[in-house]
């Protein structure tokens, strides 16, 4: 897949693109019902399928506090690259470009610079200012300017419709079966493992590797999960804790695994956590001895768990 991270990067239109555009946080299966029909359709046409999309999300510019991520836009890339995707171009959102109209949007940077022949969007997409482009507009545009627009239906999933909004909704929840589900995966948190008070080794027994967790992101629901953890091209079951570790009374909210089966030095090295299953709420206890034993009945219960999953 070729990446243009700017506009500026085309140096010429693609011949025959079919295109899609979307913010398409979390990649999920909704998304991909777009993909699917971008792909098949530039091949009918002889022309690359191109993905559009914005980094930051146009909320973060417009309304901070009215959005949180399910994705990285790393994690993006990767999914829409799975996706089949010839050409991803990442437009870099700000106040002045949320001020290009719809009609200049159609005309000058999907006609002109991408060189559009063919339109997929989402039932629900609008875009430009004002959020005029929505599938009217666009459907008015292409039989101005002569090019197709397929309006992509709702999809749903288990009676569930697949939307980034639910899945936000179902991960603050912690219900991460449903939130795989309407994903297609695992949810994932990613980071690089931070250099903690090592209470985990040294003190409960436990040793854990640790994230940061920005507060002003999707953060799931405060406890105990199951984890797959992904580290070095291989995977390891494990324990996570998302919280505040109020058996020590600290304040500050960090997601803490204990990897099973492992004895890596792994201190700054990045890593990548799809949480499976909610366990318990987090808990404050009255011993060091206390959270040990409970440790240690969350670890077994997740093994229990991550071993029925290798039998389905």
């Amino acid at each position: 897949m070729n990446i243009y991270q700017d506009l500026s990067e085309i140096d010429r239109p693609f011949a025959r693109a079919c295109v899609t555009i979307g913010n398409f946080d979390g990649v999920h299966l909704g998304h991909r019902q777009l993909f699917t029909e971008v792909v098949k359709r530039a091949r009918s046409r002889g022309g690359p399928s191109v993905v559009v999309t914005f980094d930051p999300h146009p909320l973060r510019i417009l309304k901070p506090d009215a959005i949180k991520l399910i994705s990285t836009i790393d994690q993006k890339i990767e999914q829409i690259e799975a996706a089949g995707i010839d050409v991803l171009i990442i437009i870099p959102f700000s106040k002045d470009f949320a001020a290009t109209s719809a009609e200049r949007f159609v005309n000058e940077i999907l006609l002109v610079t991408i060189g559009m022949a063919e339109l997929v969007v989402g039932y629900d997409y609008a875009f430009g200012k004002g959020r005029g482009g929505d599938t009217h507009f666009l459907r008015q545009q292409g039989r101005l300017h002569g090019f197709p627009v397929t309006v992509i239906e709702p999809f749903y999933v288990d009676g569930m419709l697949v939307s980034s909004t639910r899945i936000r909704e179902l991960v603050a929840q912690g219900r991460m079966g449903d939130a795989a589900t309407l994903l297609g995966r695992p949810y994932q948190i990613r980071g690089v493992v931070q250099q903690g008070k090592k209470r985990g080794g040294q003190v409960i027994g436990f040793p854990t590797a640790n994230l940061a967790v920005n507060e002003e992101d999707l953060v799931p629901k405060i406890g105990v999960y199951v984890t797959e953890v992904l580290f070095d091209g291989t995977r390891f079951g494990g324990v996570l804790n998302i919280g505040y570790n109020p058996t020590f009374a600290e304040n500050k909210l960090v997601a803490e695994t204990h990897i099973f089966d492992f004895d890596k030095e792994i201190y700054g090295r990045p890593i990548r956590i799809n949480l499976l299953q909610y366990l318990r709420p987090e808990q404050k206890y009255e011993s060091i001895g206390a959270l040990t034993r409970q440790i240690q009945r969350d670890a077994n219960q997740a093994r229990e768990i991550l071993a029925q999953r290798k039998k389905t």
